[in-house]
Formats: C-alpha cells, structure tokens, sequence
C-alpha cells in the first residue's frame, strides 16, 4: 500500500502538480477564470488612462502571451521541465507587466496560487518573495513617497498564504497517510480472515472425515476380520459380519456425499416432529458396538432439534463409540439421550479401563477423537465434559441449548 501511495505521487508529478496543494480540477478551473478576468480588466484599464501608443502595444501583447502561456500549461505537464520552465516564462512575463503597468499587481494572486500548487515547498516561497518585491516596487514607483504598508502589506498577506497552505498540505498528507494506513491494515485483516476460514473448514472436513468416513472404515475393518475368524466355525454369523459390513459401507459413502455437500446426514434433513434424531441413535448403536453390548436410552419429551445440532449429536455418538471399541476395552456402553427444556444432552458412559482426563482437547488415549468432538460442538455454541477414573470408565457428555425455548 506504501508502494500505490508512492506511485500516487509520481503520477501527480508527470501531471505537473509537485506542490503543496492538492491538484483540484475547481481549483485550476477558478484560478484560470479569475486570472483572465484580471487580465483583461488591466488591459482595460491601462487602455484607458494611457494614450494608445508602442508602450500600449507592448501592454497588449504581454498581457495576451500571459493568457497565453497560463493556459498552455497541460501541454508541458507530462515533461520534467515542463512546470519549471512554465513558471519561468510566466513570471517573467508577469513581472514585465507588472513593472511597466502596476494594476497587473492583481494578477499576482492567481498566479502565486498556481506557483504554490505547482513547486515544492521552498521554491514556491522563493517565487512568493520575488513577486511580493516586484509588486512593492512598482507601487511605489507611482507614489510620490514610500508607503511602509504597501512593503509591509504584501509581505505579510504572502507569509501568511504560504504558511497556512503549508499547514493545510500537511495535514493532508498526514490524513492520506492515515487513509492508506487503514486501507492496508484492512487488506491485512481480509487476508488473515480469509487464511483463518481456510483453517477452520479444512479442521471442519478433517473432523467430518474422522467422524464419518474414518469410524466407517474402522467398523468395516473390525466387521471383516470377525468374519474372518468366524468363517469355518460359524460361518452364518460370518456371513451377517459381511452384511452389516457392505450396509456400513453404503451408509459411509452416503456420509462422503453429505460432507462433499456439506448437508446434514439425510435421515436428519427433515426432522418436523424430532423422531428422527432417537431412530438415527438407534440405528448407530445397533452397528457400531462390535462386540460391546450396548444400550440406548432416551428421555424426556422428544423435540425438533436444528439439522446441524442433530447432525452433531449423532456423529459425536459415533466418534465417542469408536473411542470406546478401540481404546476402552468395555464390555458395555450406554447412549443417553436426554431433552431439558432449554437443552438436548447425549452421554455416552462404559465401562472400561478409563483414562486421565486432560484439559488439552489432543491428548489422551482418545485424543482425535474427543478433539473432533469438542471442536464440533463449540462451533455450534454446546460444550463438552469428560469424565474418567482409571479403571472405572468413562462418560463423554455433550450438551447442545435449544433456541427459542425457555
């Protein structure tokens, strides 16, 4: 952003406007006005107080190539010495009049503001100076005595012209700094929002694909190598290992085109009367036990609950059962699923060897998994709690607030 605001500068630059004012069409188009009115009506007057002779010509003609020269000013713009030189020619020009015909002294206002707007700070306040001499000068070339405030007067009105539009410059750039400050500063913003919501979906998928396809593929490995040491004894219980296999293998790519689709699981999507999230459950807890009993528990009065809240529930169910068949060593699980009033609350407790609890969401036994969990439903505003004693289970609890309930 420091690089375009440099390359600001240069663009007013090759536009020959490197002063202290800022390079404003009014300005230019107010300055040009005035100066031609003041022209002419010096002419007008110098016409009509002196006889019309070579002098008068002269007057004529320099106050034409004035006009003239001012006006030409675009058309050296886009050189390097095209303000200086243009300064040069209409001073000197300025300066002749002036001291031959003092009423041109009027034309001194413009033509100091289009100096001031074109040069640098110090050579504007040299041109100021040298033009507030020529103007004391030819005044009191037409004066019978020296009148201190005609020295005095254009001094002060030029020191003070300078340095208020000095101040005014300034401030402008100081302001414009800020100005581009912010802008980069906001360029900066949007880049770490963007890179953070980068982050959080690709957190978001490597959850979704832990909870869904990961835990999926868990099972059906688990399935298949039950059916494969049950194949010779048993080989009907093998066969119903391979089924529930191929079932967990449908409802898994089902899960991928959910995640790809970024919906809800399907049997969630319209859930009017809440029936939808218990069945849902129900199902889980039939396939994903693996040799665990267990159990599944619901209570209190069954609500509609938002897809994404259900959708949570569920894949945390599955995620806090595959921690229990890989890492606990139960014998038993037992999904809860309870409806508050002001909230809907899934516990998963079993029986296992337990752990150490840690605050850290990564670590543990059960590390990924809980992390998934807990990632997840912060992100929908629930909270979870774990608890566990070595060697006397664990419970994963899950709460979830109901908006719009009391």
């Amino acid at each position: 952003m420091r690089s375009q605001h440099t390359q600001n500068e240069v663009d007013v630059r090759r536009l020959g406007v490197r002063g202290i004012l800022a390079p404003a069409a009014t300005l230019d188009a107010w300055l040009h006005g005035v100066l031609v009115v003041l022209i002419l009506v010096c002419a007008a007057r110098y016409v009509l107080r002196h006889p019309v002779d070579l002098t008068a010509g002269l007057i004529l003609a320099g106050a034409t190539a004035l006009a003239v020269v001012y006006t030409a000013r675009p058309l050296v713009a886009g050189r390097s010495w095209g303000p200086t030189a243009w300064v040069a020619v209409v001073l000197t020009l300025w300066m002749g009049l002036t001291l031959v015909a003092p009423s041109f002294s009027w034309t001194a206002v413009p033509l100091a503001f289009a100096a001031l707007q074109i040069l640098p700070f110090r050579g504007a306040v040299g041109v100021v100076v040298v033009m507030t001499v020529v103007v004391s000068l030819a005044w009191n070339r037409i004066t019978d005595e020296v009148d201190p405030t005609v020295v005095v007067g254009p001094i002060g009105i030029a020191l003070v012209t300078v340095i208020a539009y000095r101040a005014l410059d300034l401030e402008s750039r100081t302001r414009q700094l800020l100005l581009d400050e912010l802008t980069e500063a906001q360029a900066d913003l949007a880049i770490a929002q963007h890179r953070s919501g980068v982050l959080s979906e690709r957190g978001r998928i490597s959850r979704e694909i832990h909870d869904s396809v990961g835990q999926g593929l868990s099972s059906i490995n688990l399935l298949l190598n039950a059916a494969e040491q049950e194949w010779s004894r048993r080989p009907d219980l093998a066969r119903h290992h391979v089924q529930t296999a191929s079932a967990t293998a449908r409802e898994g790519l089902d899960e991928v085109r959910s995640v790809v689709r970024d919906l809800a699981p399907e049997d969630l999507e319209a859930d009017d009367d809440g029936a939808a999230l218990p069945v849902a459950l129900a199902r889980l807890t039939e396939r994903e036990g693996h040799g665990i009993e267990v159990q599944l528990r619901v209570h209190g009065t069954v609500v509609a609950v938002p897809p994404p809240v259900a959708s949570a529930i569920v894949r945390s169910a599955r995620g806090a059962l595959a921690n229990v068949v890989e890492h606990a060593g139960a014998s038993r699980a037992v999904v809860s699923l309870t409806y508050h009033p002001d909230e809907v609350l899934l516990d998963v407790r079993d029986d296992g060897r337990g752990f150490e609890p840690n605050d850290g969401p990564g670590s543990g036994p059960r590390g990924r998994g809980l992390r998934g969990i807990r990632q997840r439903t912060h992100e929908l505003g629930g909270r979870v709690e774990v608890e566990s004693t070595p060697g006397d289970g664990a419970t994963v609890s899950v709460r979830f607030p109901l908006e719009g309930r009391p």
